[in-house]
């Protein structure tokens, strides 16, 4: 296994939509902060982000379903990034790129304004009070997702927690932020607000829950 890990770190090195900066690259300043669309895909395309990609399942399959966006995964597991990356080359998609590095750094990677959605596809719920910090819609991380997202630009939490999923909208709640969708299960979603995408597109997670027999949820805000 530690053999393929390395042959894989290898191959995301050489492939050019894979960037792998180190924590003090990025902090000292990333040269792609502010540039993403140009220097990276070519375009002013919107940009969209997966946070916590994992194998980058969801990144792949929005970028296939809407080649006028641009979509960027980011986890800090470069061995699970190569999956993705691998798959978006293969099928020649130009609009995908992934991003290893740590999300608390994202305010050091994008610039204010620069990104036009955020998904955040089954993150740990951090469920023990002492890892409160470490959710990905604590407090902290929305002050770094406010800063990058533009104007009125949306989030995205799909999970199958029970306790992240309420915990969210509660805090939501309490911030004032616009909720604009939220399901307690997305297989019973309203046929009016019918979105075949929270159903059709699923991470390897997701699978798993799923022949666990557990709810899948979802919520959609913004800031403004």
């Amino acid at each position: 296994m530690a053999r393929k890990k390395l042959e894989r770190f290898e191959e995301n090195a050489k492939m050019r939509h894979v960037i792998e900066p180190s924590r003090q690259q990025v902090l000292e300043g990333l040269s792609l902060q502010g540039n993403w669309g140009q220097r990276i895909f070519g375009n002013d395309n919107p940009i969209v982000l997966e946070l916590g990609c994992g194998k980058g399942e969801y990144t792949v399959a929005l970028a296939k379903r809407n080649p006028n966006v641009n979509y960027i995964g980011i986890d800090i597991k470069g061995a699970r990034i190569w999956y993705g990356a691998k798959e978006a080359e293969e099928a020649g998609l130009k609009n995908v790129a992934f991003l290893r590095t740590q999300i608390e750094l994202l305010d050091h990677c994008f610039d204010g304004g620069e990104v036009s959605e955020i998904w955040i596809t089954f993150p740990d719920p951090q469920i023990k009070h002492t890892r409160i910090k470490h959710r990905l819609t604590h407090p902290n991380f929305m002050m770094r997702y406010q800063y990058i997202l533009k104007s009125k630009g949306l989030l995205h939490l799909k999970t199958d927690s029970e306790f992240l999923h309420g915990y969210t909208i509660g805090l939501l709640q309490l911030m004032g932020f616009p909720i604009h969708r939220v399901y307690h299960n997305i297989d019973k979603q309203d046929p009016r607000n019918n979105e075949p995408v929270l159903k059709e597109v699923q991470t390897h997670y997701e699978q798993l829950f799923r022949e666990e027999g557990k709810a899948i949820t979802y919520i959609r805000w913004s800031f403004e």
